[in-house]
């Protein structure tokens, strides 16, 4: 399963990909506003720092066909490399959706609530499909359930598109669809942080440590 940073903040991201393997960023209009800077400044600050050959998630925001293509048109010349564009789950994006398939240019379709919307994206041509795994459960369902028959849909029907799951809340939704194996996840920070914060991990690490040390008088075999 692919991992990407759900975030726009340069600071944040350079650390994540310090330490973590990450396979790039995803973005939206909402993470953009809350940077407050102007927008293509940032996503190419943030290209730059991951490299062309990370992926790129950037969302068009007209909310018609013909003006999604042209944000697309405009997105990727932009930001050359691994660049997907983001276009929302409904009829005018279906439409965006197959003209960008025509034209190269790969999406992600985004804004998904419900297996179909998925299962729609993937017939128009969408490389990956975005459900919102908490937003979802927000509603009273369960939204690793919806990926879970996404991933059914997909196998079952052969269809090339993955999934990239979104908004999560905790380590647990990712490791459920990690296990099932779908094909990516974006989370934020705090998220792909606490996969591996535990007491005990580091309560583990400090007695080798110590154990070590008593036995040497050093705190690393370099210094023996």
């Amino acid at each position: 399963m692919e991992l990407l940073i759900d975030d726009a903040d340069l600071k944040v991201i350079e650390h994540i990909y310090e330490y973590y393997p990450v396979d790039g960023v995803t973005t939206n209009p909402s993470i953009l506003a809350k940077a407050g800077r102007p927008p293509f400044v940032l996503l190419k600050e943030i290209r730059a720092l991951i490299g062309e050959q990370a992926q790129l998630h950037v969302q068009a925001v007209a909310k018609d066909a013909a003006g999604m293509v042209e944000d697309a048109k405009r997105i990727v010349a932009e930001l050359p490399g691994n660049t997907y564009v983001k276009i929302p789950c409904v009829p005018e994006g279906f439409k965006a959706m197959r003209q960008l398939k025509g034209l190269g240019i790969p999406t992600t379709g985004t804004a998904i609530y419900t297996p179909l919307q998925a299962f729609l994206a993937a017939k128009a041509g969408a490389a990956y499909t975005a459900p919102y795994i908490n937003r979802i459960d927000n509603f009273g369902y369960d939204g690793i359930a919806v990926a879970e028959t996404i991933q059914d849909i997909f196998e079952k029907n052969q269809l090339p598109a993955k999934i990239l799951a979104a908004s999560f809340k905790n380590s647990e939704q990712l490791l459920r669809l990690c296990r099932r194996g779908v094909g990516a996840a974006t989370a934020a920070p705090a998220v792909i942080e606490g996969l591996v914060k535990n007491p005990a991990i580091d309560a583990a690490v400090d007695a080798f440590v110590e154990d070590f040390t008593q036995l040497t008088g050093q705190t690393a075999m370099s210094r023996l």
